[in-house]
């Protein structure tokens, strides 16, 4: 019996010791701002104070432009998911991108709310500050969510909207991001303040692609990155919990402005049907279809996204 129990405590004693290794060998501090704006934050990025919160935002293309055209990043993402477009896009028009709250530089925020009512708020925040009165908004995943929200909740602001693989719907994914799934899951979600080995971002991000072979060194990196960003990884477990799909889904169908809806067709997060439901209910939108692109497809092919966006916002649809 005695030896039995030095079996068990010693079994203990080395499970904690692995855990203990494994903890320090995946240790990673939060990281402050000042760290990482040399290389994620070079000009044009400016930093905006918008609701207590120091806002890092690119405003690029003409200034003249009368709808700019504001891009919304999804959850764990930031403003430069959309490089691919604005390059495009800022040819012709105003473009306006920035960290979401929680997210990139950007960091939590000081209230620590993180509903889709708040989000809108910074939104319309942001547009205020920079002196613009009705937009075009375009979002992925969670900023599709906040685009469509602020086009039922101030439909006078609105001009038109872009949802790329949108969220709002209740639903039901056929695969969930790790870096997600540990974000929700109790105890998990707290050890993942302090570690987050890059096999998860990377992981994560190759969920999120049709082609997983598109997820290069140096995007995983930039995930990774921001990620560490001080107060970012408490933020996303804050997210989970106020933000949840299904508030205002109902409605949905009171949007009244041109609505283009891109969806990739090997979306596992969201996937498709998601997308065939906004265009039922939205009526009057065009749904595009890009049949081997995932979650992010702005990001995996911004060439042949944006190819579709240029129409819609010359001439509508």
């Amino acid at each position: 019996m005695i030896h039995a129990t030095k079996i068990v405590v010693w079994s203990l004693l080395l499970v904690a010791g692995a855990l203990g290794a494994a903890f320090i060998a995946w240790r990673v501090p939060d990281q402050p701002v000042s760290a990482l704006q040399a290389k994620w934050a070079p000009p044009p990025s400016t930093f905006v104070e918008v609701r207590g919160m120091q806002v890092h935002l690119r405003d690029e293309g003409p200034r003249d432009d009368p709808l700019p055209i504001v891009l919304l990043h999804g959850t764990g993402a930031s403003l430069h998911t959309w490089d691919g477009w604005t390059g495009e896009l800022a040819r012709e028009r105003r473009v306006i991108r920035f960290d979401l709250p929680g997210f990139g530089l950007t960091g939590p925020s000081p209230d620590g709310v993180y509903t889709i009512e708040s989000y809108v708020d910074t939104v319309l925040a942001v547009a205020d500050t920079l002196g613009v009165q009705r937009l075009v908004l375009a979002g992925n995943s969670l900023g599709g969510y906040v685009a469509w929200a602020t086009a039922v909740l101030h439909p006078a602001r609105v001009d038109r909207l872009i949802l790329v693989d949108a969220a709002g719907y209740p639903f039901q994914s056929q695969s969930v991001p790790l870096a997600f799934r540990i974000a929700r899951t109790p105890v998990l979600n707290v050890l993942m303040r302090d570690v987050l080995p890059r096999a998860i971002v990377a992981s994560s991000l190759r969920d999120v692609y049709g082609d997983p072979s598109r997820v290069t060194p140096g995007l995983i990196d930039r995930y990774f990155d921001l990620a560490t960003r001080a107060g970012n990884r408490a933020a996303l477990v804050a997210r989970f919990d106020q933000t949840q799909p299904g508030s205002l889904a109902e409605r949905v169908r009171e949007i009244q402005v041109p609505t283009l809806i891109l969806w990739g067709g090997q979306d596992r997060l969201i996937p498709l049907e998601f997308g065939e439901q906004f265009a039922r209910d939205i009526h009057g939108s065009l749904l595009v279809v890009f049949d081997r692109l995932g979650h992010v497809p702005h990001e995996e092919d911004p060439a042949r996204t944006v190819a579709a966006v240029l129409p819609f916002i010359r001439n509508g649809h």
